[in-house]
Parts: C-alpha cells; sequence; structure tokens
C-alpha cells in the first residue's frame, strides 16, 4: 500500500516538473519565434465584419485586409461591407475612392428547395458557418440565423435547390437603415 502511494506521488512530481518545463519552453519560443504583423493590416482586420465568408475571393478576412493593405485589391472588394466599410478602409489608406459603382447588397439568406435536394451533402462541406444541416441522402435545410448570405453553397449544388432569398422584415430582423455617406468635397 505504501508503495502504491509512493509511485502515484512520483508520477504527480514528475509530471509536474514536465509540465513546469515545457511551459516555459513553450512561453520562450512564442516570444522567440513572434511574427511581426503589419499594423495597417490588423487596423483593417478590425474594421472588416469578421464572418469570413469568401465573398472577395479569398479565403477569410484577414487574407482579404492583407491584400487590401498590399494594394492588390480595391478597398470595395467585401460585399458584407458595403460602402460604408470601403469608406472607411480608403480613409485609413488614404486611398482616393470611387463608390458610385459599389452596389449596396440587400442581406439574403439560403434556402433548399426541398423538392429537388438529392441529399449529396456538398454544399454542407462548402458552407463556411455550418450554417446548413442534414446527411447525405437526407434532405438539408439551412439555419437562417447561421447563414451569412455568402452564396459559397449555390456554387455547388448540382441540382441548383439551393436559392438566396431576401431577409424577411420581421421584430427580430428589423434594422436601422445605414447613415447615408457624406458627400466627397
Amino acid at each position: 500500500m505504501v508503495l502504491q502511494t509512493e509511485v502515484v506521488f512520483a508520477a504527480i512530481f514528475c509530471l509536474g516538473i514536465l509540465g513546469t518545463t515545457l511551459g516555459f519552453a513553450l512561453g520562450y519560443a512564442a516570444k522567440f519565434f513572434k511574427v511581426e504583423q503589419n499594423p495597417l493590416v490588423e487596423q483593417v482586420i478590425v474594421l472588416m465584419p469578421g464572418s469570413n465568408c469568401g465573398q472577395c475571393g479569398y479565403p477569410g478576412c484577414n487574407p482579404a485586409a492583407e491584400a487590401i493593405v498590399n494594394r492588390e485589391v480595391a478597398p470595395t472588394c467585401c460585399p458584407p461591407g458595403g460602402k460604408v466599410l470601403a469608406q472607411e478602409i480608403a480613409e485609413l489608406l488614404n486611398i482616393s475612392l470611387d463608390l458610385s459603382q459599389v452596389e449596396e447588397a440587400q442581406p439574403r439568406l439560403a434556402q433548399v428547395d426541398e423538392n429537388n435536394c438529392i441529399g449529396c451533402a456538398r454544399c454542407l462541406k462548402k458552407c463556411p458557418t455550418d450554417a446548413i444541416i442534414g446527411a447525405l441522402k437526407q434532405v438539408h435545410a439551412v439555419i437562417q440565423d447561421a447563414c451569412t448570405g455568402c452564396e459559397a453553397c449555390i456554387e455547388i449544388c448540382p441540382t441548383e435547390c439551393l436559392q438566396m432569398h431576401p431577409v424577411q422584415v420581421t421584430l427580430k430582423t428589423w434594422h436601422w437603415d445605414k447613415p447615408a455617406l457624406p458627400l466627397a468635397a
């Protein structure tokens, strides 16, 4: 009985020493291998919607912000952000911007036409927010609260059973209109 408690205490002591040593090693590695990022990129990331929907052609908001700061794409590349986001980014980066070509997209959500859904499950893999539920060879459904309206599922659906519909205005979805942009001087 005494031998078993000694073994248990020895194991606890060894794991404690190992955990402390690895903790210090990870702390040192975090400081030593730290990657510095452009502060402008971080400021643009804060402005972006953060839905990582991919409508801009990039896999998320972070790569899109890097591309905007590096002048690879225009600040108008983010459809969910619209004119307001484009103007804020242009002011931050001191870029002159023509917003006359930018359209304000109305919020839309995906809906499944249950008569045409064959349950191929391609849309499940493509949805960045896991808003589509269902299983292989079963009819799928869209969780409206999780859908960001990125339209990624529309492209992949072979039967075109997924369509984008405007958000129905209810007490839950109603919001004030965005403020009008001030006229450029």
